[in-house]
């Protein structure tokens, strides 16, 4: 092999280990349903209807097909859903019982626990390490372990 051929295989291989770490290493984009919103097995409406997401349930997206968003579920269950009915507005959802503390460290005062499956509105990443400032729909804020929450 001559020298030319030597390096234009060393550049693809360096190319090529770029491109595929550069796929495991994309931050995960999330998103959240603005209404109650219909999920598709197939990117259209005349695709089977799977199931009715509630408003503010957040998704994972997965990819954007035009007006068509293939997301992923805390279940890690697959769908489809129209751009349209996505919010901007990041919301997570509690793994088990999460703890909602007045400040981001674990001896705070306990604010409120939320239950399993409770949707939480994120309203900023919290200054420590390892927590995220949430608000519940009732009005009660505060910190929860990162940990304890889907959504991030």
């Amino acid at each position: 092999m001559n020298r030319r051929m030597a390096g234009w295989l060393a550049g693809a291989a360096v190319a090529c280990a770029g491109l595929l770490s550069g796929v495991d290493a994309r931050a995960a984009e999330f998103r959240s349903i603005a209404a109650p919103a219909v999920l598709y097995d197939a990117p259209s409406l005349l695709a089977k209807k799977l199931f009715v997401a509630p408003r503010g349930m957040p998704v994972e997206v997965v990819s954007v097909v035009n007006q068509w968003v293939k997301v992923k579920d805390q279940a890690g269950d697959i769908a489809w859903v129209e751009r349209a009915d996505l919010s901007a507005q990041r919301t997570v959802v509690a793994r088990a019982n999460a703890v909602v503390r007045s400040a981001a460290q674990d001896g705070a005062e306990v604010v409120f626990q939320a239950e399993r499956g409770v949707v939480l509105e994120l309203a900023e990443p919290a200054p420590a390490p390892g927590w995220v400032r949430v608000r519940h729909r009732d009005g009660g804020n505060g910190y929860v372990r990162a940990a304890e929450v889907w959504g991030l």
